[in-house]
């Protein structure tokens, strides 16, 4: 990946291996946008951006995404999902229907005709495939280091932490395997695979960025 060219980074994880926050953490490292779930999920809630209406958008203008930004400010370095989130009111649900899986790959595909981003979840790494210049990254961690994550940030029991990781694992790879046709667990799918075990966020955006430069 060439980071002095209009670059797109995907970061897919595990839920509770801090590959979020990395994402947002190396989004501001290079000074363009982070976009995650909840704020590609936000903009269709709270803007209705449907298929028809980005295609009409799409009609109206190629690059309608860098219109929508001036008008309603978002995009404006680091994005914050938790901003969305208290617009709309609530977290967006993980369920997707092919016609939202696709009206969010084509979100994602005019951002990053726009600008250089960094995209965490929405498999990323298959709407990209074919990007000229794309990172494809995922990040793990053992079940133990996940558990512990999720109780110290949620506040809640080791037993409901597991609950809770089984059933967004199950959530997420389902979601990859009807929309990609592979898993998510494929390591063929990525160009680095890091485990958090270990590491500080800011290690593995370190990580990630000695990477692009090499």
């Amino acid at each position: 990946m060439n980071k002095n060219e209009k670059f797109v980074i995907t970061i897919n994880r595990e839920l509770g291996s801090g590959g979020r926050t990395v994402g947002e953490k190396l989004a501001e490292k290079l000074g363009v946008s982070f976009y995650d779930k909840a704020v590609i999920m936000g903009l269709e809630e709270k803007y209705h951006l449907t298929v028809d209406e980005i295609e009409k958008m799409r009609n109206k203008k190629h690059h309608w995404w860098s219109d929508f930004k001036l008008v309603t400010g978002i995009g404006e370095g680091l994005v914050s999902s938790n901003r969305l989130i208290s617009e709309t009111g609530k977290e967006p649900d993980v369920l997707t229907t092919e016609t939202m899986f696709k009206a969010e790959s084509e979100i994602l595909e005019d951002i990053a005709n726009v600008e250089s981003c960094v995209i965490a979840g929405r498999s990323g790494f298959y709407v990209f495939r074919n990007h000229p210049n794309h990172l494809r990254v995922m990040i793990q961690a053992s079940l133990p280091f996940r558990i512990k994550r999720l109780v110290r940030k949620k506040g809640i029991t080791e037993e409901e932490a597991r609950k809770i990781i089984e059933k967004v694992d199950k959530m997420r790879e389902n979601y990859v395997k009807k929309f990609t046709g592979t898993t998510r667990y494929d390591t063929r799918n990525y160009d680095i695979v890091i485990s958090a075990d270990g590491k500080t966020e800011d290690q593995i955006v370190d990580q990630i960025l000695l990477y692009i430069e090499q």
